[in-house]
């Protein structure tokens, strides 16, 4: 466990030592997402059970694409029909080599990749947003990659609402979609309006929000969206899935809500930072929808860039009080410390893939590993 505190505390140290060197921000930012996209990349089936299943598809596309046989009867194209950009990427890496941990680490870099550029254009304090960035996101890219990727070309096509784009916008949600189809939950975004509201209609749309996550609304959503998106089956599944009352949800989306109104006038007042700025109170406004949700909350990771930008842009103005800064890393802090003691066995302790063998304890390798020859050598596939 202590490896990913040393992790966390160690980016923040290169981006505030970059941050006192002011032209070297882009530099800090850079080396920062180059560690972590290592660092998530070249580990051994670490987060979960779902680097398992790309695993094994992206291993059937890597023996189709070595004979040279047809991918029709691949069983992404059959398990994920509608997402066909995701089976183009396996087919893509399988070109380069069929080697699984080979396509996660690849997969790793772009994922990282995009993410690095859309933080470097919406951000303005790189400090402030890789330690949201840590908090809110870093421990998704080791297991969802597929929307992961889905996420990373959203949060890039939301320069195109601002910029007044439409086609362009559009383009990189559907793009998106056929990564992962709950990407789409982003197109009505383009729709709002390019203007800051008043704090107090945003309070009574919050509370909305949150009367409507406590009825069977967000279930019945779920299958209405599941019809349209050609996810009926998952966002069946996800709808039962109901864990009672998420107090986390709310107690994020007030916090951040707080300290956004607390500091309204520190958001400077123009197209860009007005979209951003929506686009968080969208994050929010999900968390709430979803309040009893297992897996709701995971449509809101498309907004997280809104609540990364403007958190960043609000603990970079001068006149900001210490006290909103404290509260913002301890928030990030908290965040990344929970999903860590949450997830222990499925992160620690940490391995990477250049050793053979696997973990002493790991359950989920013992549940879902459907190819015992890569633990005793983990680049027989070349």
């Amino acid at each position: 466990m202590l490896l990913y505190i040393g992790l966390f505390f160690f980016i923040l140290l290169v981006n505030y030592l970059a941050d006192r060197h002011k032209t070297r921000q882009i530099q800090g930012l850079f080396l920062s997402f180059l560690v972590l996209s290592v660092f998530v990349g070249v580990s051994d089936m670490l987060g979960g059970y779902d680097r398992y299943i790309y695993g094994e598809l992206f291993d059937e596309v890597a023996y189709i694409t070595h004979i040279g046989s047809s991918y029709n009867d691949a069983t992404i194209l059959k398990l994920y029909p509608s997402e066909f950009g995701y089976a183009g990427f396996n087919i893509l890496i399988s070109s380069i080599s069929g080697n699984r941990y080979v396509f996660i680490l690849l997969t790793t870099l772009v994922i990282y990749t995009l993410y690095y550029y859309s933080l470097k254009k919406y951000c303005i304090n790189f400090f402030f947003a890789v330690a949201l960035f840590l908090g809110l996101m870093f421990f998704f890219t080791f297991t969802y990659l597929r929307q992961m990727i889905g996420v990373a070309i959203v949060w890039l096509g939301l320069q195109y609402i601002y910029k007044r784009n439409p086609y362009k916008f559009i383009g990189c949600v559907l793009l998106a979609a056929t990564f992962h189809n709950s990407a789409i939950i982003v197109l009505p975004l383009y729709f709002v309006p390019l203007k800051r509201f008043n704090t107090r209609h945003i309070m009574v749309f919050m509370f909305f929000c949150l009367l409507l996550g406590l009825s069977a609304v967000p279930s019945a959503l779920f299958s209405i969206y599941g019809d349209v998106a050609d996810m009926q089956l998952r966002s069946i599944s996800y709808a039962d899935q109901e864990v009672g009352f998420r107090y986390e949800y709310i107690i994020e989306a007030f916090i951040f809500l707080y300290i956004v109104i607390k500091n309204y006038d520190r958001i400077p007042d123009t197209e860009k930072d007005s979209v951003l700025l929506n686009v968080m109170l969208g994050f929010c406004a999900i968390l709430l929808l979803f309040v009893q949700s297992l897996n709701g909350g995971r449509l809101g990771w498309y907004y997280l860039i809104g609540v990364i930008a403007t958190l960043s842009t609000i603990c970079n103005d001068m006149h900001v009080s210490r006290s909103t800064k404290i509260l913002v890393l301890a928030i990030c802090f908290g965040l990344f410390a929970r999903i860590v003691m949450q997830w222990g066995y499925l992160l620690s302790p940490y391995k990477t893939f250049f050793t053979n063998g696997v973990r002493d304890y790991d359950p989920v390798y013992d549940r879902f590993e459907y190819d015992s020859r890569y633990a005793v050598d983990k680049f027989y596939k070349k």
